[in-house]
């Protein structure tokens, strides 16, 4: 809602003043007849004094016009400038509220001027939310116009902008009491070589900023951070300007010059250091290189030692490695041949038991062969209940001594049938086999042979011939 209008007589009046700022009670400009002569400083609409609520404002008879640019400001704001009012005229300023440029360019909520009329100052209260290339851009604006300015934010949290511009964060009284500055005013402490922010109330801070006893001034890069204990917690802010005055600016300064003398003279005495070590260091290095020489030569020498002992050693290897390989072509040719000669033998050896075996099994007709397993079958089934394979030809294995193996129906040995007497096995062959032999001169001629069981089926010795 808006708090300011203009009388026909009396000029500007701010309906938050006791007074209007000009002198007058409330009750001449509310309810009276005929109306007050009130009309807006932006659009010159007619406008009405107004009370609701125990609140005292202004507002246009009838609705608002489109293009007119006197905004509805909030309580807080409206108290934040009555307080900038009071302040300055506390301090023997004029003050006047709601001041614009006679281009429009900037309106200023609190223009301050001297009493002689040769400085203003414009004091800003910003509420809603701003770039911070706006303001910046707001405050470039006063200065070509020759008016310093001061923003001030009564938020609890101090703006991203507060050391963009000249600002200062606000802080109200929580009962009675004046309002102060709680952020955006400090003191550089040369013991500390930092900013400490200083809580300045808010009528004595006016007057300094006014009276040119604070200014604000850029806090060079190495002192952006300020330490603050804040809700019972040290936290680090970090600001690039500050309310400050000016033997603080000039402690600031001398402090970086000092700073900056004592760095050279760091790196004088880190150079000499450096240079004293590089010294040092060259001369290590040249005794370091002269007994590197010394020592390589002592390695030279005790390399070619090492190599001619190396040479003796690797020639004598290489006498006993020819030896070793002629001794090994020997020992191979050798073994060749002794192989080739076990495997004459073995080859001569399965050739005669080959020719014993044919001779073995001619000495009897195909029936008398098919007769003898017929036999071995029969007696299978009657007495151990198992039923064998009767090759349909007969086969014969060398390592059974060339005797025909006896297969049962699931696929086990089940015997040998007439081993070869001349073929010579090991003895151990049929320590596990029943072995089977027509008759007794068959197994007359088997000799001792060592078997889990020696069965003699007393086949004739001849073919039995059968008359018709």
């Amino acid at each position: 809602m808006p708090y300011t209008t203009v009388h026909a007589v009396f000029g500007r009046l701010y309906a938050g003043l006791p007074d209007l700022g000009c002198g007058i009670p409330w009750e001449d400009v509310h309810r009276v007849g005929p109306r007050a002569p009130l009309s807006c400083p932006d659009c010159e609409g007619a406008m009405s004094a107004v009370l609701r609520g125990g609140t005292r404002f202004v507002a246009h008879n009838g609705k608002r016009p489109g293009d007119c640019r006197l905004e509805n400001e909030s309580f807080v704001h409206h108290m934040t400038k009555l307080v900038l009012l009071g302040a300055i005229r506390d301090a023997g300023w004029h003050a006047e509220l709601e001041v614009s440029a006679p281009d429009k360019s900037w309106r200023a909520d609190v223009m301050a001027t001297s009493p002689d009329g040769s400085q203003r100052m414009a004091w800003e209260a910003q509420l809603s939310p701003i770039t911070i290339d706006h303001i910046k851009e707001r405050t470039d604006r006063y200065a070509e116009a020759g008016i310093r300015v001061c923003w001030v934010s009564p938020h609890e949290q101090a703006p991203k902008w507060i050391d963009e511009v000249p600002a200062v964060q606000a802080l109200a009284p929580e009962a009675g009491g004046d309002w102060s500055v709680n952020d955006g005013v400090a003191a550089f402490s040369w013991s500390f070589g930092a900013w400490g922010v200083r809580v300045t109330p808010m009528p004595e801070f006016v007057r300094w900023a006014l009276e040119g006893q604070v200014e604000p001034v850029v806090s060079l890069r190495r002192y952006h951070r300020v330490k603050r204990r804040m809700d019972g917690r040290v936290r680090v802010l970090r600001r690039g300007m500050w309310w400050t005055s000016a033997s603080s600016a000039r402690l600031q300064t001398e402090h970086e010059a000092m700073r900056r003398c004592q760095e050279e003279k760091k790196r004088v005495a880190e150079e000499a250091r450096l240079a004293a070590q590089a010294e040092i260091e060259r001369v290590r290095q040249e005794e370091a290189a002269r007994e590197g020489a010394r020592r390589a030569a002592e390695v030279e020498e005790i390399n070619r030692r090492s190599r001619q002992l190396e040479a003796e050693r690797h020639a004598r290897w290489l006498e006993e490695r020819a030896q070793q390989v002629a001794r090994r072509e020997r020992e191979r040719a050798e073994a060749e041949e002794r192989l080739l000669r076990e495997e004459a033998e073995e080859a001569g050896r399965v050739l005669r038991a080959e020719e014993a075996s044919r001779a073995w099994w001619s000495s009897l007709s195909a029936e008398q062969v098919q007769e003898f397993f017929g036999a071995v079958a029969a007696r299978a089934r009657q007495e151990q209940q198992i039923q064998l394979r009767i090759p349909e030809e007969l086969y014969t294995e060398l390592r059974y001594g060339h005797g025909a193996p006896l297969i049962t129906t699931d696929g086990y040995v089940y015997g040998v049938a007439r081993p070869c007497p001349e073929v010579a096995v090991p003895s151990h062959t049929f320590r596990q086999v029943r072995v089977f032999v027509r008759n007794r001169t068959e197994a007359n001629r088997l000799g001792d042979l060592e078997c889990k069981e020696l069965v003699v089926l007393d086949l004739p010795e001849h073919e039995q011939l059968h008359f018709g």
